[in-house]
């Protein structure tokens, strides 16, 4: 129980900003529980956990934006400075490895051997 509470205080003061503190502190509880389980290295497992839940939570977040960035896309005007502005943002997401950008990137991208492709 001890372990516990010192992994949770170790969580709290490691807290990235309230707006991503949701992914550390949970992946903070699981790991706790599971290094505690593990070999009483909950204060290990809580920081760990930590990590990987708010890397987690960063990523559910960057695909959410994808999603709407594409819905935006499909829906604004062919051409406009909105579409451009969509595009753009999708673009940038793809870049950081999101995979619903990187299949519409690859989509929208024409492929090398057709006659669109490259001259």
């Amino acid at each position: 129980m001890v372990a516990m509470a010192g992994a949770f205080a170790v969580s709290l003061a490691m807290a990235p900003p309230r707006a991503q503190a949701i992914g550390c502190l949970s992946g903070a509880a699981a790991g706790a529980v599971a290094g505690h389980v593990a070999g009483h290295h909950g204060v290990i497992g809580a920081i760990g956990g930590c990590v990987v839940g708010h890397h987690l939570a960063v990523k559910k977040k960057r695909e959410e934006q994808a999603r709407k960035l594409i819905a935006d896309y499909d829906v604004a005007p062919a051409g406009s400075a909105r579409q451009a502005k969509d595009a753009a943002g999708i673009e940038a997401l793809a870049r950081k490895k999101v995979d619903v950008a990187v299949q519409w990137e690859a989509a929208r991208r024409p492929a090398a051997d057709s006659p669109m492709g490259n001259p």
